[in-house]
């Protein structure tokens, strides 16, 4: 059998890039301390030789404390800390605080004597990594639980008893990053499409687990025509007070407060606003988070709309809503869009996309736009303009450049 040089020559690469690849495992096993409202978290590398360096952002001071390193620690600017891990097996330990009150005293992570609930980055900060070339980490997160606490959920695939395996392809260094939930929990699970779904909270904290599996049933073929991008698992969490009363999304991961209505009076809905985050993964730069939120709230709307679940004359009323509410609002550009601003943008999608499918003959639409913001690291109102501009061929009547300034 005769095999071609170019295919022949490729396959050669793969074999030397297979070779040239050094894969270390990197395990992290946190131990949840709910009398001092700590985690007791540790790092273990394989091969220590094979990382130069993690340079950690340590943010709030106070937040992480007690570190010991095999190699050398240091902290010598605020708010940062260095590690350059010993050679062969190397460990970091750390203590880190779980709960975090907002400054409306409500908490966005809590850890009581038979819960907690927070978001894995404030497990492992942030870091910069300095590898040796060829370096694959194999990532790893193992629980330690409090006697009496039933299971630990997050967004990772299980691989054992309160165990995960972190794979994030987008980032050198995998952090256990998303929102987590241990402790005596009430669950309820499905398959939806491609993706593993898991609702989660406390037991007793009023969180109807089977009305939000209910409606992720219902928009989820609509979620998945816009966004081709499932999850392989998504983890959906909540609790009462006092813990803060919205929605917040992460990683494969979101929470809601046990209160917020998951179809609020004016039509929108709040789970769906953060499930498109969760599956856009739209990040904004440049003073344009009104693309990020704009879109997320017009998906909130339109996908209840396409799914039968909002009349015509019902998004008429929530139109006339957004357009009350926003009137005042005299340019999007903002670092963080507000309520009043994010509807603004919200009235300007829906009469975008109204011109695309009109002026496509209906072969395109916004999804198409969303879809290209979908392939961007960093998303810029220019972006924006200029991925709309291409579809059309043209300007766009829709976009209002006085509020895009």
């Amino acid at each position: 059998m005769r095999v071609r040089l170019p295919l022949l020559f490729s396959l050669l690469l793969c074999a030397v890039h297979a070779q040239a690849a050094q894969r270390v495992d990197l395990d992290y096993h946190v131990r949840l301390v709910p009398q001092a409202d700590q985690a007791e978290v540790r790092l273990t590398l394989e091969k220590g030789e094979v990382i130069r360096s993690l340079d950690f952002n340590l943010g709030e001071e106070g937040t992480y404390s007690d570190f010991q390193a095999d190699g050398q620690w240091s902290q010598e600017q605020p708010g940062r800390g260095v590690w350059k891990p010993a050679a062969g097996k190397a460990q970091l330990s750390y203590r880190v605080r779980i709960s975090h009150a907002r400054g409306d005293g409500r908490f966005d992570a809590r850890m009581t004597e038979d819960w907690a609930l927070f978001r894995g980055d404030d497990l492992v900060p942030p870091v910069h990594l300095d590898e040796v070339d060829g370096t694959v980490l194999v990532a790893r997160l193992q629980f330690e639980l409090p006697e009496g606490w039933k299971s630990i959920e997050t967004g990772w695939k299980r691989i054992g008893k309160n165990r995960f395996r972190i794979d994030n392809p987008e980032r050198l260094f995998d952090r256990p990053t998303g929102w987590m939930l241990a402790g005596k929990l009430g669950t309820r699970r499905a398959r939806l499409g491609e993706t593993d779904v898991t609702v989660a909270a406390p037991i007793g904290e009023g969180v109807r687990r089977m009305d939000i599996l209910t409606l992720l049933t219902f928009v989820w073929p609509e979620l998945q025509n816009v966004f081709p991008r499932d999850p392989g698992k998504l983890l959906i969490v909540g609790a009462g007070e006092p813990m803060w009363r919205g929605g917040l999304s992460g990683p494969n991961s979101l929470y809601m407060h046990a209160d917020r209505p998951l179809v609020s009076e004016n039509g929108t809905s709040s789970l769906v606003h953060e499930l498109v985050h969760v599956f856009s993964r739209i990040s904004d730069a440049d003073r344009s988070d009104w693309i990020s939120e704009g879109l997320a709230e017009y998906y909130a709307i339109e996908l209840m709309r396409r799914a039968g679940g909002l009349s015509e004359d019902r998004y008429q009323v929530v139109r006339e809503h957004l357009g009350k509410w926003s009137r005042d609002v005299s340019s999007l550009r903002t670092e963080r869009s507000s309520g009043p601003v994010t509807a603004r943008a919200v009235l300007m999608l829906q009469e975008l996309d109204r011109e695309i499918r009109q002026r496509s003959k209906g072969r395109h639409s916004l999804d198409d736009v969303a879809r290209g913001l979908m392939r961007l690291d960093k998303v810029t109102t220019d972006d924006f303009i200029d991925i709309t501009e291409t579809l059309l061929g043209g300007g766009s009547k829709a976009l209002d450049m006085r509020l895009l300034r």
